[in-house]
């Protein structure tokens, strides 16, 4: 089995929807393959859906970014710090277990339906906005990023008058063509009003998360901890799972036309969307023990790249993967990742898209881009695939 030198990251051209081509070269060779990393690291390369599923789902995999090597150049091992308070994201059990289990309760698929409405009226405003603005109109500034950190607003309870301005840092931090430095300064303010914010609700508690966490014995840093990290989660995924989703449609005109005259259409479409675009393309984790692994020894201390992309357009998981099948029974795709550290806030993500999507195609059915698919600016990266902005017009 040939040694994979460096993760592959960069798309065919004109193909900006499907994983980097040699992914799939890699993945009929073997679902798991060797990885030198670009510090000299020997790792894992998983492409397999079966494989990632295992990886993903196996407790002897950590999810903490200090014990991992990088896949990309530039940063070197033991100089990732641990995770934040309150991310759960780079932690394992039991602490992980003990944040999971206060939050799985807030986020069921039921209280995520409660919040369909709101989500309706947050959606329908910001169509509004879109149509107030005209045609050519940036659709991730106007929509796919407000929609989201509207939604996130209401789940913490941030008031009203404070909503501008939480926007405005959160739009800084899920757009990708900031600096760090900006991203750097609007995460610390953020980070400053969630802890203010966590005073607010222990002393005047109101009907959302953060006062229903409140009493449950999380101190205020892990509360503030909380909020950033759903911030973060909920946000950059969302906004480009709506961007790129609308990218994708009007890419694909017969979907496109399937979705808006079947409605009923919606929650099989949303799955598809998530399974063919998979924004949340690749993660990591380091082995705490020898396992073996599709007949291959990973061994303790060794870092494994699962790639989400490849697996989630795996072959002998779904047919014909790489077209885009508004009607295919996407089951089982890793979109959301498996396991204990499975998306917590997918069945809002899930309502977000559901509601989103249908809405924005049927308040504007003449949409179209407004500038040629390759002109679109597209980011890059190991975090959140997606459209940097997405030019749209509609009407005559």
């Amino acid at each position: 089995m040939p040694d994979t030198h460096g993760l592959p990251l960069t798309r065919a051209p004109g193909c900006p929807f499907d994983p980097p081509p040699e992914l799939a070269g890699i993945r009929e060779q073997a679902p798991i393959s060797p990885l030198t990393f670009p510090d000299g690291h020997a790792g894992w390369l998983v492409t397999g859906h079966a494989l990632a599923r295992a990886v993903l789902g196996d407790p002897r995999f950590s999810s903490r970014p200090e014990l991992m090597h990088h896949p990309l150049p530039g940063v070197t091992f033991g100089e990732t710090p641990p995770a934040a308070i309150g991310d759960l994201t780079g932690i394992d059990a039991p602490e992980h277990t003990r944040y999971r289990r206060l939050l799985i309760g807030r986020f069921t698929v039921r209280r995520m339906r409660l919040l369909t409405e709101r989500v309706q009226e947050i959606t329908a405003a910001q169509l509004d906005v879109l149509a107030e603005h005209g045609p050519p109109a940036d659709l991730v500034r106007l929509f796919a990023q407000p929609v989201p950190a509207l939604v996130i607003c209401e789940l913490l309870g941030v008031p009203y008058a404070d909503r501008e301005t939480f926007q405005r840092h959160a739009a800084v931090l899920a757009g990708g063509d900031h600096g760090p430095e900006e991203q750097h300064a609007a995460f610390g303010e953020l980070s400053e009003y969630l802890h203010g914010l966590v005073l607010t609700k222990r002393s005047h508690p109101t009907d959302d998360l953060l006062s229903d966490l409140a009493g449950t014995g999380l101190d205020d840093q892990e509360l503030a901890g909380i909020g950033a990290f759903l911030l973060g989660a909920g946000l950059d995924t969302t906004a480009n799972m709506i961007a790129l989703g609308t990218f994708a449609l009007l890419s694909h005109p017969a979907q496109l036309a399937a979705l808006r005259e079947e409605p009923e259409l919606a929650d099989q479409a949303v799955e598809e969307l998530l399974r063919y675009l998979s924004i949340a393309h690749t993660g990591q984790r380091a082995a705490l023990e020898d396992v073996e692994l599709g007949g291959r020894l990973v061994r303790a201390g060794e870092t494994v790249v699962v790639s989400v992309q490849s697996a989630n357009r795996d072959p002998d998981r779904f047919a014909d993967p790489d077209r885009l099948d508004l009607r295919r029974p996407a089951v089982g795709h890793l979109a959301f990742g498996h396991g204990p550290h499975q998306c917590l806030g997918q069945q809002l993500a899930r309502v977000e898209l559901r509601v989103a999507l249908p809405a924005l195609i049927g308040r504007f059915p003449e949409l179209r881009l407004a500038v040629p698919a390759g002109e679109v600016p597209l980011r890059g990266g190991l975090d959140i695939y997606g459209a940097l902005r997405l030019p749209v017009a509609w009407g005559a």
